[in-house]
């Protein structure tokens, strides 16, 4: 299984920044995303990204706060996070697909490859 790995996360106060990283070895995939998963909440998506970057979308609860681009040679995804708030607080994960996701990008069962997770803690 290709390993997903992240880097970037940690403690930072509101209204900071942080900027996630993601690498993967060996293997350039169509379809990225992040997605997070808070104490006591369900995974939900935070962006994603195809192949082309022309395709992106993000959570509601993120949209304009938040960026995600990736670099296809490096085999590298980021998310840019600012205006950080004290719920954006979770674990987040660097999930990968081979295919173009289209309307399924939000599920997380479509994504084969998963990082460890990094947390992300904002105080208040």
């Amino acid at each position: 299984q290709v390993p997903l790995v992240e880097s970037g996360g940690g403690l930072v106060q509101t209204g900071g920044s942080l900027k996630l990283s993601c690498a993967a070895s060996g293997q350039t995939f169509e379809s990225y995303a992040w997605f997070r998963q808070g104490p006591r909440k369900e995974r939900e998506l935070v962006a994603a990204i195809d192949k082309s970057s022309v395709t992106i979308y993000y959570g509601n609860s993120v949209e304009g706060r938040f960026t995600i681009s990736r670099d296809n040679a490096k085999n590298m995804v980021f998310l840019q996070m600012d205006s950080l708030k004290p719920e954006d607080t979770a674990v987040y994960y660097c999930a990968a697909s081979i295919y173009f996701l289209g309307s399924y990008y939000s599920i997380p069962e479509r994504y084969t490859y998963w990082g460890q997770g990094t947390q992300v803690t904002v105080s208040s």
